[in-house]
């Protein structure tokens, strides 16, 4: 057996034991050589002085160890309400430094691969930001110099470079305002007016609104089958900005002739919405990260193509301040699904635009 593998107070009673053997021996060759000694002296005197010796070094290694034991949970622990380390016998103190040690570990290294995940996060944050405004910004830039240049005296030119210009500039425009939105978004100073109204109305105006965008891709829009009027109770505004972005981006992802299906499902009090399209669809591997900021499956998902890259992340958070989650599913060359829950709303008869039934 290894000394090191010993626990202390065995270490403790081997030591004490020797002690015992030693002192035994110098009795009797005290006892043989010196003088004659009692025999219940020559018995006791070790055992006694021996239990003495493990007694006191006992005491004196466990007050030492608990002494140094908060001296460094001091320094290392944060929390000010930290009590004296104690404990019945010197082997449970080691145990209780043992396993906080490795709860130490454990949540350092966690602690390590959150802080290199950030780390990732930001530096690829700030590049697809960056790479978001750059292609705008150029685009500004060269327009106003060609018109510096002497554009601007040809009629024709300066209000085709100033009308693309306006358009780079509003892109800009939306990115910051998305960025904004998102922020406001996490810091939970977002106000969320929740309000019951009528879910299919709702998708029926979506249909409408993105109705010419349809046109370039002779892409249907319909509900999966008729459905009775839904009330549910959620911010009206938001959702309408949630289902667009999902219906636009199945628009914009589909395939000629293709299709987005809008399905309802009512469980208890809970109404699922599923946005369906038979577009490209998206490598499993990317599915974790769809609704990162500004991450694109570039195989699949042209960047100029798309918005400003921060639509999804807003869906995510704007789903996620009404206490629920958005999913997706896809399968490459088959298409995706993205679905979400809302609460039902406890009125089932109409409501006038600020939500109040109407009797």
């Amino acid at each position: 057996m290894k000394v090191k593998n010993l626990r202390p107070s065995l270490l403790i009673l081997i030591g004490s034991f020797i002690y015992l053997v030693i002192s035994a021996i110098a009795i009797l060759i005290f006892h043989f050589y010196v003088m004659t000694i009692n025999i219940l002296v020559i018995i006791f005197a070790p055992l006694i002085s021996g239990i003495i010796v493990f007694i006191l070094f006992y005491s004196l290694l466990k007050i030492f160890i608990q002494k140094r034991l908060h001296l460094i949970y001091k320094s290392i622990q944060t929390n000010q309400d930290l009590k004296p380390i104690k404990g019945k016998t010197i082997d449970l103190l080691i145990n209780r430094v043992e396993n906080d040690v490795q709860e130490w570990k454990l949540n350092k290294n966690k602690e390590i691969s959150k802080l290199k995940e950030q780390e990732e996060f930001r530096r690829e944050f700030l590049g697809n930001l960056a790479h978001e405004l750059k292609t705008p910004v150029f685009a500004v830039q060269g327009y106003v110099l060609t018109l510096i240049e002497g554009g601007i005296e040809d009629q024709k030119v300066n209000h085709q470079f100033l009308n693309r210009a306006a358009l780079a500039t509003d892109r800009i425009v939306n990115i910051l305002e998305d960025l904004d939105q998102i922020n406001k978004l996490e810091v939970d100073s977002l106000n969320i007016e929740l309000r019951s109204f009528e879910i299919t109305d709702l998708i029926k105006e979506i249909f409408d609104s993105l109705e010419i965008q349809t046109k370039t891709k002779n892409i249907t829009l319909r509900f999966k089958r008729d459905y009775s009027p839904i009330q549910v109770f959620a911010d009206r505004i938001k959702i309408s900005q949630v289902l667009t972005n999902l219906v636009y981006n199945a628009i914009v992802y589909g395939n000629e002739n293709g299709y987005v299906d809008i399905s309802l499902t009512q469980i208890d009090d809970i109404v699922t919405i599923e946005v369906t399209d038979n577009g490209i669809g998206i490598e499993e591997v990317n599915l974790p990260r769809l609704f990162e900021r500004f991450y694109r499956v570039e195989k699949s998902r042209n960047r100029n193509e798309g918005g400003s890259g921060l639509g999804l992340a807003i869906v995510k958070h704007i789903i996620e301040s009404h206490k629920q989650t958005i999913k997706v599913r896809s399968t490459p060359g088959v298409g995706s699904t993205f679905s979400f829950s809302l609460k039902k709303s406890p009125h089932n008869g109409p409501v006038s635009s600020r939500g109040i039934p109407l009797k």
